[in-house]
């Protein structure tokens, strides 16, 4: 089994209980304006590798992992886009006792049945999920990202019925992301998952903008700052963390 991954982080320490390896997939369906990945969504490039070559390398981690109660997260790109991949990736680290989490957009969310019928198979191997939801307005998530949000409010509430431990992730961007109103709506939308485990508010950053440089594309966030302090506050508040 073969996939396409962007690269590997050996001591993450953000996605996901505890040290994480984590893998950056290649590939995405969306293009959000404020994404510091741009160099994985193209879903033809990337690195090949294996399983079997994925796991020889966590093996090496697996002390520290255990050690700090930490484990696998594949992050991307989008994960989702490369389930059955992922999938027997994740096996092979229930084999070996090892924690396992996906960091998704849930954008490349489908009602198909093969779609569906992946998705049953993955959530079997999957301890958590971190969700990602850019935005709850779904015209300013279309502006954001370019797709409608329909399909990833969709995607957090099958997680929910499925009992599915979630992490909501929520990047605060001055003048996009932040509005009262959007915020309220998002916590109120929250408040329906039964499988919330923590929020994390993200404040916005422009470290990967030499990304979009380097790829010859305008960015379309420029002249935005991070977010004051009083800021994060202010919209952890409206979304009662």
């Amino acid at each position: 089994m073969e996939g396409r991954i962007h690269s590997v982080e050996t001591s993450g320490m953000v996605d996901g209980p505890g040290i994480r390896f984590v893998i950056f997939t290649q590939g995405c369906l969306l293009r959000c304006q404020y994404c510091h990945n741009p160099d994985t969504w193209d879903r033809a490039t990337g690195n090949v590798v294996t399983v079997d070559s994925l796991i020889e390398d966590i093996k090496r981690y697996v002390p520290y992992m255990k050690f700090s109660k930490g484990g696998v997260t594949v992050s991307g790109g989008e994960p989702l886009l490369q389930m059955e991949f992922i999938t027997e990736l994740f096996k092979e680290c229930k084999k070996l006792g090892i924690h396992t989490t996906i960091d998704s957009s849930g954008g490349c969310y489908s009602n198909s049945a093969m779609f569906q019928a992946n998705l049953k198979e993955l959530l079997k191997v999957t301890d958590l999920f971190l969700v990602d939801l850019k935005h709850i307005d779904d015209n300013k998530h279309r502006s954001l990202t370019g797709v409608s949000n329909k399909h990833i409010l969709e995607f957090a509430k099958l997680l929910s019925d499925e009992a599915v431990p979630v992490w909501i992730r929520h990047v605060l961007v001055p003048g996009v992301t932040d509005d009262e109103t959007d915020l309220r709506n998002l916590s109120a939308f929250i408040k329906t998952l039964k499988n919330v485990q923590k929020i994390e508010l993200l404040p916005y950053h422009k470290m990967g903008v030499y990304k979009w440089k380097e790829l010859g594309l305008d960015y379309p966030l420029e002249g935005v700052n991070p977010p004051t302090e009083e800021q994060v506050n202010r919209a952890k508040e409206l979304l009662e963390i």
